[in-house]
């Protein structure tokens, strides 16, 4: 039988050249430093590589921070994940220190929230009452929450304003450990975005489509004049994979469409992996006619603290 095999590719005329003179993306001038014990955030901070995250983090700080001197808004998009890992104390004292000027909520973060305020607890483990079909049936949450919808309908004003002014009227004992309460006594808006039939709300006798609809919908169009204003901002996604990206998107097409100049700003997203809409619609879509998206992949728990720590010395230096 006839071989085959080629015979195998000579490479001694390989053309080379040499390394000192090549351009090279990695250098040791970009290298980590060590860590030292008693560190400040800004000196840890500094000591992180000049590479991919180690260099865009440091640079969203500087972009949070520069916004926020400038009057410029820093508004948040955050699924209810955020909350049930016990972030609500470091949001809250960047609403005070005026380092976050508005805030976004799908439907789970009232629920959420909101429990917090009235019970100090949440998130009740789904597999040991699913079957007995009690999933979302606490009472006081279905309750509260949806008489405090319809009396923001009635009233003409969103859900996020109606839930935190409804937990600061009915003096819940944790309403200092809630965003919506602690933003309605801050003067900080915060708008929630909500997907019929998501949440264990609209499983209660109480639940009123029409006016989620009304007061939903006057969120939707209050979010769209925080993002008219977003030129010169920031806006942070955390936690959100699907709707909160696209409310986004659909928002800022609105502005653009009325004449709202809103090109050059700042987006990020944080989350756990990297979501399609996410991506798209939060860090490259929006920038594509001016300013920069990042994003970071990493714990809530942890990226958080560390971003609100990172820019509390930023802003402060």
């Amino acid at each position: 039988m006839a071989d085959s095999y080629p015979a195998p590719l000579d490479f001694s005329g390989l053309h080379t050249y040499s390394v000192h003179g090549r351009h090279s993306k990695v250098s040791i001038d970009d290298f980590a430093t060590p860590v030292q014990p008693g560190m400040t955030v800004r000196q840890l901070l500094d000591t992180l590589p000049a590479q991919l995250a180690g260099a865009d983090f440091p640079e969203l700080v500087r972009r949070i921070a520069t916004a926020r001197r400038q009057g410029r808004p820093v508004i948040l998009g955050m699924g209810a994940h955020v909350i049930k890992v016990g972030l609500n104390p470091i949001l809250i004292d960047l609403m005070r220190r005026g380092l976050l000027t508005a805030i976004a909520l799908n439907g789970a973060g009232i629920i959420h929230d909101a429990e917090i305020a009235m019970a100090g607890q949440t998130s009740e483990e789904v597999a040991d009452v699913l079957g007995a079909g009690a999933f979302g049936a606490a009472r006081e949450t279905g309750e509260v929450l949806n008489g405090a919808i319809v009396d923001g309908a009635d009233r003409g004003i969103g859900i996020g304003r109606a839930v935190g002014e409804a937990l600061l009227k009915g003096r819940f004992p944790h309403n200092d450990r809630s965003l919506l309460a602690m933003a309605a006594q801050l003067g900080v808006p915060v708008t929630v975005h909500v997907a019929m039939g998501t949440d264990i709300i609209h499983i209660h006798p109480s639940a009123d489509g029409a006016a989620i609809g009304r007061a939903g919908h006057h969120d939707f169009r209050v979010f769209c004049r925080l993002v008219s204003d977003l030129e010169g901002g920031v806006y942070l996604n955390v936690g959100s994979a699907v709707l909160l990206p696209e409310v986004f998107l659909k928002a800022l097409t609105v502005v653009r469409n009325l004449g709202h100049q809103v090109k050059r700003f700042t987006t990020a997203n944080f989350d756990f992996i990297r979501h399609y809409r996410p991506a798209t619609n939060v860090v490259h879509r929006p920038t594509l006619e001016g300013g920069k998206g990042f994003h970071f992949t990493g714990h809530h728990e942890l990226m958080l603290p560390l971003l609100a720590a990172a820019l509390v010395d930023e802003i402060d230096k």
